[in-house]
């Protein structure tokens, strides 16, 4: 970045070495000079003060009265005049800045987990404790990261290492996260558009069961499950009865993956502007479900926050956006959940009604064998309102007759059936697809909810691919000049590792990564960003730069939220994850093609290694640079007597996009000094 110093001075050398060389020339040329240099020795004495009193802010904000303070100091800061370019991009307005924000957040796991995830850990107790949690922690980190990332102009592994050098490691992992996230997140994506792709037939290919070749009869596969649940098991992703049942990724899936891929890598191209159960709420497990879900929802972490805000301008309400961001994602996921709930509610009272049906058809058959005496016939017409009729025929016997009457009937029950066809982490999938096919035109509406789906993973990614992107060019600025040639090599790269997931076993993997490996390494993430902001850097002195950047006083409650609840909430949400994972047995559901049912399989033992080394890995980068720091101050190479300083200037209103970095160098003034006291000598070469 050239600052305002070193721009002046290269414009004195120029205008320097074109004088001639004679002695009259060279006299006016040397007074000229000098007089600009004491002009700039009084503008950067002046400015060094000014800088001094905006250091001295950052220790001062612990009430609302100290806002007031802050604000009336900055006013007597003197604004320069000049503005200083930057090389870096900027969104074009705010729109497509916040949309870009909102569109990493708001992603496939919103619909993809938290319907699931919300029926199984306690129904509305799970909506209560994340609304509870995305507001006590996930809103002030979301905070941090975009004004971290809007400050420092930088990406995850450049903002940690001014925050404070001993934890640059912690951009490393975010990178690390990112990366392997993306690998099995474009899977989600490929499932969606390998949806949208058969969504172009008539009728759809998972409205109905496939019949067997040369043959009029159903696939009995198929037949003893549900068309749509087939489909997804069978068709899409021809999975295995295990994990350890492995072979060649799907030929379908597979081009499907490498279709997503070339639409992120061009999307990537184009820059910047494409883009009820009260006793569930003292649950330890429910909590920690809910916090993992929370940080996996929102992004936070992922350091992608961090480099989507380095390209905004730094006088951007980043409070305004982390709030937009953490309620869209809510107002989405809950409309997701009351569409799932619905529509899987709707099928569930269908299973269970036709369960009814047989258990009649079962008592029937009983009565002409005379097995059951002809007193316990179920009535003529039971197709009007089955629930209340065979509830109502049950209890009207005596108990003794009942008891021998339940002997040969299947249990039915609506709350059974429900958990049935809420089994499984595609149920989304599963229940987008039921609903359409009972739409009038189920092709149209097939492709407009998965066209929208794929929509939702291509943001999502996005955001991740710039989470990659934006570190790498900040950390080797060579590789900004070959933008292009970067992003393809990484979608090439990240393709290639993305096809050990669209094999047989390979939904089992996506659910190992997403289930238990990416929540450890989040929750590390965050709990050093945070630590290394709250107390090294200093909360104080963070919410006093964020008011810089506002111009408007901002509540102190964010400081003992950053100081004191995020870290500690963060603390326990990792160790129970810790603890979860070592104490207790991991499963995922699996397809057991034999009964065509969904059953639940245990991890083998050398998947949970794997687990931990990745695990142990992706978190490596943090430990490994802080010994590294720790190495060069102890034995550094050489030393030099640098006197480059860092200070921060509020940014001066005007346009969107015309704003000007706060980041600046002051240079030692020794060279300054002497040529104040030789005026009529020779000047050295600036």
């Amino acid at each position: 970045m050239t600052t305002r110093r070193e721009s002046v001075e290269s414009q004195d050398q120029v205008s320097w070495t074109a004088e001639p060389l004679d002695s009259t020339s060279t006299t006016a040329a040397a007074t000229s000079a000098f007089q600009s240099v004491r002009s700039r020795t009084s503008l950067s004495e002046k400015l060094t003060e000014d800088e001094q009193k905006r250091d001295s802010l950052s220790s001062q904000v612990w009430t609302d009265a100290d806002n007031d303070s802050i604000l009336e100091t900055l006013e007597n800061v003197v604004e320069p005049v000049e503005e200083i370019s930057t090389k870096r991009p900027s969104w074009a307005n705010k729109t497509e800045y916040l949309l870009a924000q909102v569109g990493f957040s708001v992603g496939l796991s919103t619909v993809w987990r938290f319907p699931y995830l919300c029926f199984h850990n306690g129904g509305g107790s799970f909506l209560i404790i994340y609304v509870f949690l995305m507001f006590l922690v996930g809103v002030p980190l979301l905070l941090m990261e975009m004004a971290a990332g809007q400050r420092m102009r930088q990406g995850s592994i450049g903002v940690w290492k001014i925050f404070c050098p001993w934890i640059g490691g912690v951009g490393y992992t975010s990178f690390l996260v990112c990366f392997i996230v993306g690998l099995y997140y474009s899977v989600l994506m490929t499932w969606s558009l390998f949806y949208l792709v058969q969504s172009f037939q008539s009728p759809l290919p998972w409205a109905l069961c496939p019949l067997l070749e040369n043959s009029s009869q159903f696939d009995p596969e198929c037949a003893r499950t549900v068309p749509t649940v087939y489909f997804w098991y069978r068709h899409m992703l021809s999975a295995s009865d295990k994990i350890e049942i492995g072979g060649l990724p799907s030929m379908d899936l597979s081009v499907s993956l490498f279709m997503t891929w070339l639409i992120i890598c061009i999307s990537m191209i184009k820059g910047l502007k494409s883009s009820g159960k009260v006793p569930a709420l003292y649950s330890l497990e429910v909590w920690r479900r809910t916090g993992n879900h929370l940080f996996l929802s929102l992004g936070s972490g992922f350091g992608s926050f961090t480099a989507i805000s380095s390209y905004i301008p730094r006088s951007n309400n980043c409070v305004a956006d982390a709030f937009a961001v953490a309620l869209l994602n809510l107002l989405t996921s809950v409309t997701a959940m009351v569409f799932v709930f619905a529509t899987m509610g709707h099928f569930a009272t269908k299973n269970n009604e036709n369960c009814y049906l047989k258990n009649a058809e079962e008592v029937r058959s009983l009565v002409v064998a005379g097995v059951l005496p002809p007193e316990v016939s179920f009535p003529e017409s039971p197709y009007h309102d089955i629930s209340s009729t065979y509830s109502a025929w049950i209890s009207s016997y005596p108990e003794e007759i009942r008891n021998v009457l339940l002997h040969y009937l299947t249990n039915c029950s609506l709350s059974k059936e429900l958990k049935e066809v809420m089994e499984g982490p595609g149920v989304a999938l599963v229940a987008f697809s039921d609903i359409v096919s009972v739409f009038k035109w189920p092709t149209f509406w097939a492709i407009i909810i998965f066209l929208f789906l794929v929509a939702l993973g291509l943001s999502t990614l996005m955001g991740i691919l710039q989470g990659i992107i934006t570190p790498l060019q900040d950390h080797f600025s060579s590789l900004r000049k070959h933008t292009k040639l970067l992003t393809v090599g990484i979608c090439v790269s990240m393709f290639l590792g993305s096809l050990v997931f669209v094999g047989p076993s390979g939904s089992y993997y996506v659910n190992l990564l997403d289930d238990y490996w990416a929540s450890p390494p989040l929750f590390c993430i965050l709990i050093v960003e945070n630590m290394a902001m709250a107390w090294i850097y200093g909360a104080r002195r963070f919410l006093a730069d964020i008011i810089i950047i506002l111009g408007r006083p901002l509540s102190p409650i964010y400081r003992w939220l950053w100081c004191y609840v995020s870290p500690f909430v963060l603390l326990v949400l990792f160790f129970s994850t810790v603890i979860n994972l070592y104490l207790k047995n991991i499963t995922y559901i699996a397809w057991n093609s034999t009964a065509s049912n969904e059953v639940v399989q245990s991890y083998p033992s050398w998947m949970k290694i794997l687990l931990v080394v990745l695990i142990v890995v992706t978190i490596l980068p943090i430990p490994i640079y802080f010994l590294y720091t720790l190495y060069t101050v102890y034995f550094p190479a050489s030393k030099t007597d640098s006197r480059t300083t860092v200070t921060f200037e509020p940014e001066a209103k005007g346009d969107f996009l015309e704003s000007r970095p706060r980041l600046h160098k002051r240079q030692g003034l020794k060279l300054l000094s002497k040529m104040d006291k030789k005026p009529g000598g020779n000047l050295p070469a600036m």
